[in-house]
């Protein structure tokens, strides 16, 4: 026995010398996942645990919508449906039930699953805004649904008294540390898959993909139902974590967070809405315990959120990663940027960085294959 654990320890350290800290970008997300396993240990502030928590849930809400949005190219407005289903199925299961607040997760992250695949099936006709504004609608109706029952849903106050789902504070933060970094990498190794490099070609090009003989309808259905999952289980997790779900979960507000965070970090990434909300929502947080702040801190929230897209375009993760890695010409793999040649296929990177680019032939100009003269040039 510890033969096989010395055997599994020292090719865990060996796959994380190779695959881990060839990359600052790997390197930084290994730091990252560690700082949040470990912040217990140098901290117990109930409120600090609390926010990380909470940005947390909200990593796994946003990598949820950048599957769905980035990849797939369905850009939802009403993302917090499946937030709010996750969130309210899982505290009625919990109350109206009596079973336990870990089959209530499942209820809740099963009805979430199934609203996805509802939605996605409804909107399979719908492109660009149409469908945008399509989506937007579906949270608006749960909240009428959930206000015509009151003495089910709980009306505008919402449910209370859930139980949580570990007995400390303490533990249900480890607890959805570890659910986060699990369905982040999970959602991040969907989306490097095939699966994540066909709703690649139907983001591109729909009706290409189409000829190219690739099921669309079942793919953007498919990603419907997997974002859905991902975020029914934060909203789940919310619910218990809070011990109440309320129709704050179901606002449109938490739509368009989904949206700036997923722009503010750079859309098709996954990590990068992560990092978004690993900023922004403490950031708020923070200033909201300024009482001179006051109401100012959304005019400094948008402030810092214009700021990214005006000189960051692309989104925060993308510029930076940039800035600290560069990539072959060759074999298209990234390597730190202080490195001279390739790790993977030793091609210099500099000669590819000062290699002037071939600029096309000006209107009347002549075009010669390299190595012949031009006309007026020969000798008669």
């Amino acid at each position: 026995m510890a033969t096989s654990l010395s055997f599994l320890a020292r090719r865990a350290v060996s796959n994380v010398r190779k695959d881990v800290l060839v990359l600052p970008s790997r390197t930084l997300a290994l730091v990252w996942a560690a700082g949040l396993l470990l912040l217990p240990l140098f901290s117990q502030d109930p409120y600090l645990l609390r926010i990380v928590a909470m940005t947390c849930i909200f990593a796994i809400y946003a990598a949820s919508w950048d599957l769905l949005a980035g990849y797939a190219g369905q850009v939802s407005f009403g993302h917090a449906l499946f937030f709010g289903v996750g969130a309210y199925g899982s505290a009625m299961a919990s109350l109206e039930l009596g079973i336990s607040p870990w089959l209530g997760v499942v209820v809740g992250t099963a009805m979430a699953t199934a609203a996805g695949f509802a939605v996605g099936y409804l909107c399979l006709r719908l492109r660009g805004s149409y469908l945008s504004l399509a989506t937007l609608a579906f949270p608006l109706i749960t909240i009428g649904i959930l206000f015509a029952f009151p003495e089910r849903s709980g009306g505008e106050l919402g449910i209370s008294g859930l139980r949580s789902l570990l007995p400390s504070r303490t533990a249900n933060y480890y607890l959805i540390a570890a659910v986060m970094l699990a369905l982040v990498w999970g959602l991040w190794s969907i989306a490097d898959s095939r699966f994540g490099l066909v709703l690649h070609a139907i983001r591109d090009d729909e009706v290409a993909a189409r000829a190219s003989g690739i099921n669309t309808p079942r793919y953007k259905v498919a990603a419907f139902g997997i974002s859905a999952c991902a975020a029914g289980i934060a909203g789940a997790l919310y619910a218990h974590f809070m011990r109440g779900a309320g129709p704050s979960t179901l606002e449109v507000g938490l739509s368009f967070q989904a949206v700036i965070w997923g722009i503010f970090g750079g859309v098709a990434t996954i990590y990068g809405p992560v990092v978004a909300v690993f900023i922004l929502y403490p950031l708020t947080e923070w200033l909201g315990t300024f009482t001179a702040v006051g109401e100012l801190r959304l005019l400094i929230f948008a402030v810092v959120v214009l700021l990214v897209l005006l000189f960051m375009p692309r989104g925060l993760t993308p510029w930076v990663r940039d800035r600290i890695e560069s990539s072959c010409p060759r074999c298209k793999e990234r390597s730190p940027a202080w490195r001279d040649t390739c790790r993977v296929c030793g091609v210099s990177l500099r000669a590819a960085a000062r290699r002037p680019v071939a600029h096309a032939p000006a209107a009347g100009e002549a075009v010669t294959a390299p190595g012949t003269q031009h006309a007026e040039s020969r000798p008669r």
